[in-house]
Formats: C-alpha cells, sequence, structure tokens
C-alpha cells in the first residue's frame, strides 16, 4: 500500500526555514575559522561542528525541493573571505563553539516537540544528540585545557527547610535574600553571553567598513558591559566569582572575514537567543529586584534589535520567513 504524503505543518516549515538560515552561516563561519586555527584539537571539534552544519543544510534543501518550498538565499560563499586574517584566537573559537552549541541546544529542544511528520521528528531528534554531542566535546576540550570557567560553588545543603515568610518573594528594599542556586546559575549565564557578546562586537566593529553598522556594533558592545556590569554585581555583592572578559582574543586584524549582512545576522541571532535567556531568567527568579532588572535590560534588548532588524530590511538583507495566509488580501475585490 502506498503511503500517504503528509503536508509539512507551518512549525515544520518555520522551524527549517530558520534551521536553514542559521546553519548556512555557521558553514561560512566554521570554513574561515577552520583555516586559521592551528591547534589541531581545537581545530577538529570546529570541523565537526562543520560537517554538521553541512549535513543539516543539505537535509533541509532536499526536504524543501521535495515539498516545491523556495530554498532560503541564505548565507554563501560570497559571504565569507577564507583568505582573512585571523580575527579570533585558538582560545576564542573553543569559547565560540561552546556558546554556539549551548544555543543549538536550548533551539532544537524547543523546536522538537512540535515536530509530528515521521522525517523531520527525526532529524530534529538527531540535531539535538548532534549538538548535546558537540557541545560535550567542546566542554571537555575547556576542562582539558583549563579553561573552563564554571558556574560558582554554593553551599551544600545540610537538612530540608521550607519557605516562612513571604519576604522571600517580595523582599523589602535593601534587605535582599540571598540568592538562589538557580537565581546564581542564570546570572552566571548572562554574564558570559553578554562576554561573548562584547567580543563579537568588537571584532565586528574593528572589520566593517560601514559606519552605520559599525556604530551599531558599537553600540551592541556598550550594551552587553552594561549588562554584565548589572549581573556581576549580585554576584559580587554574595562574593561569588565573576567571568572574565574575552576581549584580549580579538587580533588586531581589520581584514572582514565576512560579509556585512552576515555580521548583522549573526548578532541577531546572538540577540534572539539573549531575549530567551532573560525570559527563562525572569521565570526562575523569585527576588523581584532582579525580575525588575532582568524586564528592564530585555526591553532595552528588544529596542535594540529593532535598530538592527531596520538596518537589514533597509540593506534588503532580512529574508521574508514563511507565514500565514493573508485572508483580508485574497477576498478583496478583483
Amino acid at each position: 500500500m502506498e503511503k500517504q504524503h503528509i503536508d509539512l505543518t507551518s512549525a515544520e516549515i518555520s522551524c527549517l526555514w530558520s534551521s536553514y538560515l542559521a546553519d548556512s552561516m555557521s558553514i561560512c563561519v566554521f570554513k574561515y575559522l577552520v583555516q586559521g586555527i592551528k591547534d589541531e584539537q581545537i581545530k577538529k571539534v570546529i570541523k565537526h561542528a562543520l560537517d554538521l552544519s553541512q549535513q543539516h543544510v543539505e537535509i533541509i534543501k532536499n526536504i524543501f525541493e521535495k515539498e516545491e518550498i523556495a530554498v532560503p538565499k541564505g548565507f554563501r560563499e560570497h559571504d565569507v573571505n577564507l583568505k582573512a586574517k585571523p580575527l579570533f584566537t585558538d582560545t576564542f573559537c573553543l569559547f565560540y563553539l561552546k556558546n554556539m552549541t549551548k544555543g543549538g541546544l536550548v533551539a532544537n529542544a524547543t523546536v522538537l516537540p512540535n515536530m509530528y511528520r515521521e522525517d523531520i521528528l527525526a532529524f530534529y531528534s538527531k540535531c539535538l544528540t548532534s549538538s548535546n554531542e558537540l557541545h560535550t566535546e567542546a566542554t571537555h576540550l575547556l576542562l582539558e585545557k583549563g579553561l573552563a570557567v564554571r558556574p560558582p560553588q554554593i553551599p551544600k545543603p545540610q537538612q530540608v527547610e521550607f519557605i516562612r515568610k513571604q519576604s522571600f518573594l517580595f523582599e523589602a528594599l535593601g534587605e535582599s535574600r540571598p540568592l538562589t542556586g538557580q537565581e546564581v546559575t542564570n546570572l552566571y549565564a548572562n554574564i558570559q553571553t553578554n562576554i561573548m557578546g562584547t567580543a563579537i562586537a568588537t571584532a565586528f566593529a574593528q572589520v566593517t567598513t560601514t559606519k552605520k553598522i559599525r556604530e551599531y556594533m558599537l553600540k551592541g558592545k556598550e550594551i552587553s558591559k552594561k549588562h554584565f556590569e548589572v549581573f556581576s554585581s549580585y554576584l559580587k555583592s554574595h562574593d561569588l566569582p565573576v567571568p572574565v572578559s574575552h576581549d584580549h582574543e580579538i587580533t588586531i586584524s581589520t581584514e572582514a572575514p565576512f560579509s556585512e549582512k552576515l555580521m548583522m545576522f549573526h548578532f541577531s541571532l546572538m540577540i534572539y537567543a539573549g531575549v530567551g535567556n532573560y525570559g527563562v531568567s525572569i521565570s526562575q527568579s523569585q527576588r523581584s529586584d532582579l525580575v525588575v532588572d532582568y524586564s528592564r535590560l530585555l526591553t532595552e534588548t528588544l529596542a535594540y534589535s529593532e535598530d538592527g532588524a531596520n538596518i537589514m530590511i533597509n540593506k534588503e538583507w532580512l529574508e521574508k520567513p514563511p507565514m500565514a495566509a493573508d485572508r483580508k488580501k485574497l477576498t478583496k475585490d478583483k
């Protein structure tokens, strides 16, 4: 009996479309990084990441062609200059991979529950497994090289206790309780992503030739540094360690390895990931001052993100995503 064809859902089409753009960008980035990395262990794990992105793009392209869906333009050979001088140190490349795989884990885990067609479900299940393997490789290598900066330690609970005062949630000004382990974890994670954001903004501002894009990147750098200071102040107030900057891992090269379109898209992906991180942090924070700070910084990030989208729209770099039918337009008088 012939197997009945099952059409893709809105979730499947849109997720595959987004994955194609992200992976086509990653191919350009990883191809460039591999060219300049001297450390063979780091080069090996970056090559693994490149292989996975190339596989993903090819699978999605085949699915779209079979379904007669337009394949996104994404990013291609002209978006990367493989002959450009190294812009990042080997160590930074490893930290970068760790950060990107963390984003891949979150994205694939979020996508997977909305997949139903057998082949798409299998694809994203494999993506999640591959992201986990790659993240584990990067983490082990950071540990092996003594580069890993683990989340701060807190005292081990010695007994079970229950919260007896509402002030645990709504503390009075100046009478803040100690941070919970989850709050410490989220602060640490958001500090790390802002450290990465500062470094990437520094690098992209250094190589772009367009004043407006340079100013946008420099503004992003200042926003990331500001957020870093806000989150760090919470850890410092509890005598907890704060991760250090990666800015010194950017070389002095001013030769652009990527197109400005790719750099803007890359930075926008980091912003979207940051927005998601802040949202999760708000939901898991039980101190009102933390919630207030996350909320105001989230608002600032969204406004900055809109500025970036406007630049990409004006440059005609922003591809239109799959959308629902415009019924009002379709039912207008012909």
